[in-house]
């Protein structure tokens, strides 16, 4: 007996010895090459005072394609290849989880989708989707034109385009008399988005929470009127308030009020921002404004002079104008990148990243990279009308979590664009070229601007008269 347990020991013993060969043998991913920055600030500072082609071109040429870095109070890794980026948001992303501030997520709601990946984000998005579908755009043409034209006619009568249209997509063509009080209390809090969160009274972040408790409000009456007159939309709203799962559930109060909100937050400063540029480049570049202008005047003519309305097929049909758009998405790549946490250990390319690592994937170190865009920092539409490389062009994000009203910002501005160049002569002031981050890229001072139509001149702020 006593040798059957001295065997058992033996043959024991020599397995652990050769079990722990094995795994000291076997190469350990390692954390990428790049630096933590200060204790605990990390290397915040440097990302929010410098042009981010700088900090994140300059981490890239010393690291390469993965680096490290501490940022917002997290440890994380940052990715700037197309094959990363599709790692972490599609082939892998349930490996990485949505993740954004505590205090972001206050202000827009945690229930907003883009803070999900189960099936909660999968039933949202597919109300949100069919709310932003083709056929939803394409009977609302009319009501974008309309807005278009209402918003040009009156710069300075306070209308805001990006959100009057947002606002039809999500309460439908009813036009409810809370429209200024929602328009008012959303910039305030959208105001108060990017601060430091020190919520003290007159801080703006402070004054967002507090707008944000009035649009609760504001959007609680506006449900509640739905409801009590037994109205039937379909639009956002009617599809979150009709929507029930498997089991019959139906969407809580605040699940509704974050969604919209969230849906608010997606449209607008984006949108907005990207209007804004193309239209920089319109003015800066005058063999792009010719060729747009030839372009949208010859549909203008073929309306009648502007008589008939612009059509669905007219919008699918402006290929310079689209290429100029996608241009400016590449240019200014209004979402530098985007936010997940590894949910687990992962390893990629022989790189360790740690569970609960911040996991940024840089879209505009691939806007900018030569070796996916021909000489990336000049302003070239043309680049457009040959095929791009898979994954090298992402400006609204990709896999599920890819930004659902894409071609509602794509199509509301092909509609603006018409009808400014066909109505419209602007001149931008002189600038010093200068960029701000806040923290989305706008050029410096809002791109002032005066307009001349054809009985009158106005003058203005151009990204302030589009966004605020």
């Amino acid at each position: 007996m006593n040798t059957v347990l001295l065997y058992c020991f033996v043959f024991a013993l020599l397995s652990f010895i050769l079990l722990g060969k094995q795994t000291r043998n076997k190469p350990r991913a390692k954390l990428p090459p790049g630096s933590m920055g200060w204790p605990y600030l990390g290397e915040t500072l440097q990302l929010y005072s410098q042009n981010p082609n700088v900090f994140f071109g300059t981490r890239q040429q010393r690291y390469g394609e993965i680096f490290k870095t501490h940022i917002l109070g997290s440890p994380g890794v940052m990715l700037c290849s197309p094959e990363a980026i599709r790692f972490v948001l599609v082939t892998r992303a349930h490996l990485f989880k949505p993740t954004y501030p505590k205090s972001k997520e206050k202000l827009s709601g945690p229930s907003a989708l883009f803070f999900h990946q189960d099936d909660y984000h999968t039933q949202m998005r597919r109300l949100v989707q069919e709310s932003l579908s083709l056929d939803a755009i394409k009977n609302l043409v009319p009501d974008i034109e309309a807005i278009a034209i209402s918003t040009l006619d009156s710069w300075s009568g306070g209308q805001i385009f990006t959100f009057d249209v947002a606002a039809l997509f999500i309460f439908g063509r009813s036009n409810t008399h809370y429209k200024e009080q929602l328009k008012k209390n959303y910039f305030t809090l959208d105001k108060g988005y990017n601060c430091f969160p020190i919520n003290l009274p007159g801080s703006s972040y402070n004054k967002s929470v507090l707008a944000r408790r009035r649009l609760s409000l504001i959007l609680g009456e506006i449900i509640k009127e739905r409801k009590e007159n037994k109205l039937v939309e379909k639009d956002l709203l009617g599809s979150l308030l009709k929507f029930k799962d498997e089991q019959g559930q139906t969407l809580t109060h605040n699940q509704i009020l974050d969604n919209i909100i969230g849906v608010l937050f997606a449209a607008q400063d984006t949108t907005a921002t990207l209007l804004t540029w193309i239209l920089k480049y319109m003015h800066d570049y005058s063999e792009l404004l010719e060729a747009i202008q030839v372009e949208q005047r010859a549909i203008f003519a073929a309306n009648e002079g502007g008589n008939q309305s612009l059509s669905w097929a007219q919008t699918r049909n402006m290929p310079p104008t689209s290429r100029a758009v996608k241009e400016s998405l590449r240019m200014a790549s209004i979402i530098s990148f985007t936010f997940r946490e590894a949910v687990e250990d992962v390893e990629y390319k022989g790189y360790l990243i740690r569970k609960g690592w911040k996991v940024l994937p840089l879209f505009r170190n691939i806007h900018h990279n030569p070796d996916f865009f021909n000489e990336p920092h000049n302003f070239n539409p043309s680049r457009f009308e040959l095929g791009i490389r898979p994954n090298a062009f992402v400006p609204f994000g990709n896999g599920v979590h890819t930004c659902p009203g894409n071609e509602v910002a794509k199509t509301e501005i092909l509609i603006f664009i018409y009808h400014l160049v066909n109505k419209f002569r602007w001149e931008a002031a002189a600038s010093d070229g200068g960029i701000h981050y806040d923290p989305f890229p706008v050029p410096h001072q809002g791109l002032p601007a005066k307009f001349w139509k054809e009985y009158s001149g106005s003058q203005g702020a151009l990204y302030d008269k589009i966004a605020n």
